[in-house]
């Protein structure tokens, strides 16, 4: 069991970790000069005085939802983390972690969403970027969290608490 309980953990200290670089770094899109942009500022280097130009992101309702889906998922990851070591040590033998659980798949839900909204609605989000580019691995990040963290959901949830 305990074996189990070391895997589960760090399972879910993997999604956290996927979750905050894929947050916050610097590379969901990647631009043709190997310049890269974030969901929170957008820096592009500027050739002609050899300095970074750093602004805020674009005003895009989209790219906005998207930043608050990623948010959300950290909050409910770390908030599942939290239920599940108080459950640990609070719950009586033979219960099931549903609220972890339940946490758990609402951050892959949040994940998805957000990594759905920023693949579907790239062009609008990126209107005033020059063309082409492609995702940055922040974006490959956030899809592989989706499955993990919906993994990890449904362990919780058929996970009993033994001696």
């Amino acid at each position: 069991m305990s074996l189990l309980l070391l895997v589960v953990s760090a399972l879910h200290i993997l999604i956290l970790i996927l979750l905050f670089v894929a947050t916050l770094d610097k590379s969901w899109w990647t631009l043709p000069g190997k310049e890269s942009l974030n969901l929170w500022y957008d820096c592009t280097w500027n050739n002609d005085t050899k300095t970074w130009a750093c602004s805020n992101v674009s005003e895009n309702g989209w790219l906005k939802a998207v930043q608050v889906l990623m948010v959300l998922s950290l909050i409910l990851c770390c908030l599942s983390f939290i239920l599940f070591m108080f459950q640990l040590y609070t719950m009586r033998r033979g219960g099931l972690f549903y609220a972890t659980g339940l946490c758990q798949l609402c951050t892959s839900l949040a994940v998805f969403t957000g990594a759905l909204i920023y693949a579907i609605h790239a062009e609008e989000i990126l209107a005033k970027h020059p063309r082409g580019g492609s995702f940055g691995y922040c974006f490959a990040l956030a899809w592989v969290a989706f499955p993990l963290a919906l993994v990890s959901g449904i362990i919780y949830i058929h996970l009993r608490k033994r001696e």
